[in-house]
């Protein structure tokens, strides 16, 4: 099994999906995977310190906050990015992870607080910075989806893609957010939309 199929199985692990709410078709390999792993809704998890903990769930908000519709932390995404990194970065990646969060929270603190408890204009500055210097990598090329994770990922694009992952994959985002009304990955190239509905709805017609 391949990463992206274990991060797939990770999801309806934690998100209580089905691979037809994923858009996904499972291999036998990630079949037999499921029958037999840990239910991940049922793993305690304490990788992070508290301070980590809350600076996870400041980051997750900052990117996917909450609007009119739910945002990272409704759909429990902190904990899903907890569970990731304890669980499936290799010792590497983990090591890149940890070094970067360590790298915000020393920024932070030159600013006078934790992330966690500095305001969203600061949080963001502090992303955004870390994106600038991050620009070069090959995570940022043009049309870089549906690819493996890269191992050598700076650590704003491993929280960033945990992130949007954890959150599009879970019931909250795939279901209040992306709002499907059939299978995912069904295609209909005219459909109405009426005027609460978003130009990226996934519905089709009934």
């Amino acid at each position: 099994m391949n990463r992206r199929q274990f991060l797939e199985c990770s999801s309806i692990f934690f998100c209580g999906l089905t691979a037809s709410q994923l858009g996904v078709s499972l291999t036998a390999e990630q079949r037999v995977h499921l029958t037999t792993a840990d239910n991940y809704l049922n793993r305690d998890v304490s990788f992070f310190d508290s301070q980590q903990r809350s600076d996870i769930v400041a980051i997750a908000d900052a990117i996917i906050p909450r609007t009119e519709t739910p945002g990272a932390v409704d759909a429990r995404v902190p904990r899903y990015v907890e569970l990731m990194v304890s669980n499936w970065l290799t010792d590497p990646e983990r090591k890149l992870f940890m070094a970067g969060l360590d790298q915000l929270q020393q920024r932070s603190r030159q600013r006078g607080d934790s992330f966690s408890e500095l305001g969203i204009t600061e949080q963001l500055a502090l992303l955004e910075q870390l994106e600038s210097e991050a620009g070069d990598h090959s995570w940022y090329d043009f049309g870089n989806i549906r690819r493996e994770y890269l191992s050598d990922a700076p650590f704003i694009c491993q929280i960033k893609e945990l992130t949007v992952w954890g959150f599009f994959s879970s019931e909250v985002g795939a279901t209040q957010v992306l709002r499907y009304k059939h299978m995912p990955m069904y295609f209909d190239g005219d459909v109405p939309l009426d005027s609460q509905e978003s130009a990226w709805y996934s519905g089709a017609i009934e």
